[in-house]
């Protein structure tokens, strides 16, 4: 049984393979394309899935598309109508790209599928589509190692669900309650990203990065003026303080009367009122989240917990959900927002629509097969790889200067490279799916070095420099380092520093270069950190480069960020990998088993609008 998942249209288009209910393969379009949240038709992540799956379009059994189209527009006309006449400017805008491509989906679908693989429309295989959110229910329930939870999504709006319910156990789904647009949790997150001065549907982990810094002072004003929140979670926005529903901005007029003037211009200097809305609304969506988690365990008895939805990327709230919530053990799908919703589409169809056997769910004795790597995910390593011969020739191109280095010396000369300071880019096995870096794609950095998390914003990320960066740590060495008892291979979970880590931060304690622990370069100011444990599952050569970074220096933890700079996907290819090397302060680059200094490298020619063409997201 072979099915294609897509996500597209709306950003972040992605596709995924799913063989007899494993999945196989998924990658974003944007490392392919090179542009950020591309959200066109995934032509080269499609080819790149069939490839991976030595198969092709006519021998699949299904293309499932995340979406119903026609409900989303009717959400929109509804909208609209209730709305009117204000909202019309918007109306206009909207329309014609409805009426001529999302409203005859299923039509451009077929042209799209069939322009890419040279078959007819009676040749297609089988078309099929999910609603958004039993998409996003299918990709953080099927691929965790539950065999019965709850699962909560949480994001934006799909046709209506804002936020939804759901009861998993075995192969099925059961749906139990939505809140519907437009009261949506992740567009009051993102209506205060946009205030901020940072870009919608990608900003918002800059604003939860940005929230230590400040102090929840308008906690009660949210409270009181924007969201009517209950009990039990749910809650209904006061939408005369929004503009999303009939303008082209998040906030109105109301919005910034409330808040003390308008929106920061983006890229001006952050002020002291930005750095406190952002606490104010973390610990908000926090207090929400926690109380929607309570909910859902009374309602189904369950005792696990997974998640999915742009809002499952909070990994401050999931930590709260783990330390304080009700559950023995929460899953969140690494690629929680619409990319995962391609995974979620194939995996719906082949369990739900094809009846396939679930993989996996070895919790509470299931007695189903149980995943190699813990989960349906095999560590998000789903995308393409490279072979040391492809690696040479790409390196030869471009006249690199490099040392070939055995296996058994790789990660001790590596490890030696971290030890001195040096900023090393790592490109290892298979690309990973979603948005985090977790040892296939990475930069990485010795967190022991003060200095190191201004030098990899400003010389290396090209980024905000109060942007904190994340551990890799062996994860049986956790516990020392972190309260934290509960793996996080997918750096989805903030804990705390453990107490013995911790230093005094001296007398400026809210200044970025204070010392507030034995790793002070992954220490936010808060003295968290978004850790990502390494087991024994994980990329070997990176698991191995940890150990060997341990031996050397007695810290079992290294900084691990994305193999990317701000405004561009994370690197896919060697040739990507080798211009955001030479591009940036990287030090060193360590590719399969080519290892690079930047010192011995031919002088890097290019363009001067290079810097300018990156988009400042």
């Amino acid at each position: 049984m072979k099915i294609l998942g897509v996500s597209a249209f709306y950003h972040d288009s992605a596709a995924a393979f799913v063989q007899d209910g494993a999945l196989v393969a998924a990658a974003q379009q944007e490392r392919f394309s090179r542009a950020k949240h591309d959200f066109g038709f995934p032509s080269d992540a499609i080819r790149y899935c069939l490839k991976a799956a030595d198969t092709e379009l006519a021998a699949l059994d299904a293309v499932v598309f995340y979406d119903k189209p026609l409900l989303k527009f009717e959400r929109l006309l509804e909208t609209y109508l209730a709305f009117a006449p204000r909202g019309l400017k918007s109306f206009i805008t909207a329309m014609p790209v409805w009426l001529k491509e999302k409203l005859y989906l299923k039509s451009l679908l077929k042209t799209e599928l069939g322009e890419l693989s040279g078959l007819g429309s009676n040749e297609l295989p089988r078309l099929l589509f999910t609603e958004h959110h039993e998409a996003h229910a299918a990709s953080a329930f099927f691929p965790s190692p539950f065999h019965e939870a709850a699962v909560l999504c949480l994001d934006g709006v799909g046709e209506w669900a804002t936020v939804s319910a759901w009861k998993g156990e075995g192969n099925a789904l059961e749906s139990l309650w939505q809140l519907d647009f437009p009261h949506s949790l992740g567009l009051l997150y993102s209506a205060f990203t946009y205030f901020c001065g940072f870009r919608v549907n990608s900003g918002e982990y800059k604003l939860m990065g940005l929230a230590p810094y400040g102090r929840p002072v308008y906690r009660d004003r949210i409270l009181e003026h924007l969201i009517d929140l209950k009990a039990d979670g749910s809650f209904r926005l006061d939408l005369d303080y929004f503009d999303f529903c009939t303008g082209l901005r998040m906030t109105g007029r109301r919005f910034e009367e409330l808040f003390g003037g308008p929106a920061r211009v983006p890229e001006s200097a952050i002020s002291q009122r930005e750095m406190d809305l952002a606490a104010s609304i973390q610990s908000v969506t926090e207090e929400i989240v926690l109380r929607l988690a309570a909910t859902v365990r009374q309602e189904t008895g369950a005792s696990h917990l997974c998640l999915a939805g742009g809002v499952a990327l909070n990994c401050v709230a999931n930590g709260r959900i783990l330390r304080e919530g009700p559950f023995d053990r929460i899953w969140v799908q690494p690629a929680a927002g619409d990319a995962g919703g391609a995974v979620g589409a194939a995996l719906a169809a082949s369990h739900g629509y094809f009846g396939q056997r679930r993989l996996g769910a070895s919790v509470q004795g299931s007695g189903h097969e149980s995943h190699p790597s813990g989960d349906g995910m095999n560590g998000c390593r789903l995308g393409p790889r490279f072979e040391d011969r492809e690696i040479r020739t790409t390196l030869d191109g471009f006249g690199a200067v490099y040392e070939e280095v055995a296996e058994a010396e790789l990660t001790h000369r590596t490890a030696a490279l971290l030890e001195e300071g040096k900023v090393v880019g790592w490109f290892q096995g298979r690309m990973e799916f979603g948005p985090r870096a977790l040892g296939c794609r990475s930069i990485l950095g010795d967190a022991r070095d003060p200095e190191m998390q201004r030098r990899m914003n400003l010389k290396i990320k090209f980024r905000e420099s109060f942007r904190p960066f994340a551990p890799a740590v062996l994860e049986e060495r956790v516990a020392e380092w972190f309260e934290l008892d509960h793996g996080s291979p997918y750096m989805l979970i903030v804990a705390p520093v453990s107490e013995d880590r911790r230093c005094d931060p001296g007398s400026e304690p809210d200044g970025l270069d204070a010392v507030r622990s034995e790793v002070p370069a992954v220490t936010h100011v808060d003295y968290s950190a978004r850790v990502q444990t390494v087991g024994h599952s994980a990329q070997p050569r990176f698991r191995a480069l940890l150990r060997a970074f341990e031996e050397r220096t007695g810290v079992p933890l290294l900084i691990n960020t994305s193999f990317n700079v701000r405004g561009e996907p994370i690197v896919c290819s060697p040739a990507d990998a080798y211009r955001c090397f030479m591009r940036t302060g990287m030090d060193a680059l360590v590719m399969g088993n080519c290892v690079l200094l930047k010192t011995a490298q031919p002088a890097w020619r290019e363009d001067s609008g290079w810097r300018d063409r990156l988009e400042l997201d």
